[in-house]
């Protein structure tokens, strides 16, 4: 028997079925209509409440789009969740696609730590996971779920195999779920297998894809740090213009996935493929890689390097030689001398820098990672990617709200990004985004030009470069060299959740040549994966003079519904350029189309 102490500190712990959902694309829903998205998802909220009271269930918290839920019984979290798909299917029938409102859900059966009313630990942590792992509309339960289940339930599996599942130190075998004879009311809540994708041509010089490093610090807190050290090393090698390297946005679409490299090296087009793990500890670290011949599944080598935090860049150099040093069949040191160049030497500002750029990029805290930005140019002033970073921040928080650019912010955003050229250009990822938004909002087109050339020239395989020319190239009603540089980028980031951006782009620079039904094709594949102000723009400059009158007036109806107030000026924003014969065939469009010249 233990004492009254004893018993007093045992931490409570239980064993729950833990569910939970989130709505998919919510950030996208509320920049189209942030009042009738929150007052949707209230009514939306009413009637799911209401099934899991039915079945059991117990709200743990809300935060936002999102939920986590504990039940008793994983039956009766299955049937809830099946019960809320269905009933969400009902429900949207007749909303347009673009605004459904589509739950993603992960179900769990583990032990969890009791404090208070929350629920914590690794139980809980593999639900959010596989939440995540779930499409719109679907339900994904992990492999003790699953065993508790067969046989109990009116519901269909699949298995997904075994996925690693971020901050999880093991794989989990991952199944899909659907009610049978839920077709008829339902699209479909099991997950969607992707298309099986005819295999890239290799390029004709070495290739090949860093896929996200593990953390195995055993803190998720570190996840920024092993996710900066992928991003430095694909920085590195891409700087070598005698290696095709895949950009980061889409070797990161494998992170927190088990993935077969044979596959990998097919759906990317490489040859080979670098996989490891980074673990900190105090003022150690580790950094372990392996080098993988994709086609045949061979391991050329495998590296184990240690050292202090102090010797990261150290550690990153040497990493970067032996790869090089692998794939490439000629090295010049001259080459590497160049490119072991850092944008800091700072180790205090390149933390900071990382913290900022995972929290704007995967959690959408705009006004934090600004204050980090500006914590580490104050630290290292000569920090050119701090700046425009910053600049960059803000201009996504603005597009993210959906509201007119106020006049201080866009000079602040002009005022941050000419600071970081103002210092020496060798980062060619600040340069690139430095093109882009002196382009756009400060209107130098020749500046943008002169910066986006430099950046390729520093980096031919940075994949925002490329995007960036071919922006600046429409703004300046350059077509052939806008549709160079996004096919350039679509195949060096085949698989980037962000291409509708280069398929928009494609759509202006076809309409820019005249070939309008190029131009309809890439603006409509845009808007069909991203409705959106600006991809309805360039879809009615290309519908209209392709003879499509109706389909462009449809979505000028759209773009009003969005906004009441938009006009022709407004349009013109979204597709401003210097070309002013261009630039009056737009106008032209939006006109027919039906888009008022004034607000009435």
């Amino acid at each position: 028997m233990g004492t009254d102490q004893d018993q007093s500190s045992r931490v409570g712990r239980r064993l729950a079925a833990i569910v939970a959902a989130d709505v998919a694309g919510y950030s996208r829903l509320m920049g189209l209509d942030e009042v009738g998205t929150a007052r949707t998802l209230r009514e939306h909220r009413a009637v799911t409440d209401a099934l899991v009271e039915k079945h059991g269930g117990r709200l743990v918290k809300s935060t936002g789009d999102g939920l986590l839920l504990e039940f008793p019984s994983v039956v009766d979290a299955v049937e809830c969740a099946v019960a809320v798909q269905a009933v969400m299917a009902q429900r949207n029938e007749g909303v347009p696609p673009d605004r459904r409102m589509l739950f993603r859900i992960g179900i769990n059966l583990g032990d969890i730590l009791i404090e208070g009313d929350d629920i914590l630990g690794d139980g809980v942590n593999i639900a959010a996971r596989l939440e995540g792992v779930a499409e719109p509309g679907g339900i994904c339960l992990s492999s003790s779920a699953y065993d508790q289940i067969r046989g109990k339930v009116a519901v269909e599996f699949v298995d997904l195999g075994n996925h690693m599942l971020k901050n999880i130190d093991r794989p989990v075998r991952v199944y899909g779920a659907k009610s049978k004879g839920l077709h008829a009311i339902a699209p479909d809540v099991l997950p969607s297998h992707p298309e099986k994708k005819q295999s890239l041509q290799l390029p004709d010089k070495p290739s090949i894809a860093v896929l996200p490093f593990q953390n195995m610090s055993g803190d998720p807190e570190q996840e920024y740090f092993a996710d900066g050290i992928v991003e430095d090393i694909i920085t590195a090698l891409s700087r070598f213009p005698s290696l095709f390297v895949i950009a980061r946005n889409s070797c990161f679409t494998y992170e927190g996935k088990a993935v077969d490299v044979r596959q990998v090296g097919s759906e990317l087009g490489v040859r080979y493929v670098l996989e490891g793990s980074v673990r900190k500890a105090g003022g150690r670290i580790r950094i372990t890689a392996q080098l993988i011949e994709a086609r045949s599944n061979k391991h050329l080598w495998a590296e184990k390097l240690d050292g202090q935090v102090d010797d990261l860049f150290e550690l990153q150099d040497t990493l970067t030689m032996k790869i090089v040093s692998s794939v490439s069949l000629k090295l010049e040191i001259a080459e590497f001398e160049r490119v072991k160049a850092k944008a800091t030497a700072d180790l205090d500002a390149y933390d900071l820098f990382q913290k900022a750029t995972a929290l704007q990029r995967y959690d959408r805290r705009f006004d934090e990672a600004y204050e980090l930005y500006c914590k580490a140019f104050a630290l290292d002033p000569t920090y050119a990617a701090a700046y425009v970073l910053a600049a960059s921040t803000l201009f996504n928080r603005q597009f993210a709200r959906g509201t007119p650019m106020p006049p201080e912010i866009r000079a602040e955003i002009i005022r941050l990004a000419e600071a970081g050229m103002a210092l020496p250009r060798e980062d060619a990822l600040a340069m690139a985004r430095a093109a882009h938004l002196l382009a756009y909002l400060g209107r130098q087109y020749d500046v943008g030009k002169e910066l986006a050339d430099h950046a390729l020239r520093l980096n031919p395989n940075l994949g925002f470069a490329w995007l960036a020319r071919g922006w600046v190239s429409v703004m300046r009603g350059e077509g052939p060299t806008a549709i160079d540089s996004f096919t350039t980028l679509l195949r060096l980031d085949p698989l980037d959740p962000a291409r509708p951006q280069a398929w928009s782009g494609l759509g202006c620079a076809y309409n820019i040549i005249g070939d309008y039904e190029k131009g309809y094709d890439w603006s409509r594949k845009a808007v069909e994966a991203y409705p959106a102000m600006h991809s309805f723009a360039y879809f009615v400059i290309n519908a209209v003079p392709c003879g499509r009158v109706a389909e462009a007036r449809d979505t000028v109806a759209k773009m009003l519904r969005i906004d009441p107030r938009t006009t022709v000026s407004d349009a013109m924003v979204l597709c401003h350029t210097r070309d002013q014969e261009w630039f009056e065939r737009m106008r032209h469009s939006f006109r027919e189309a039906g888009l008022p010249d004034s607000c009435s």
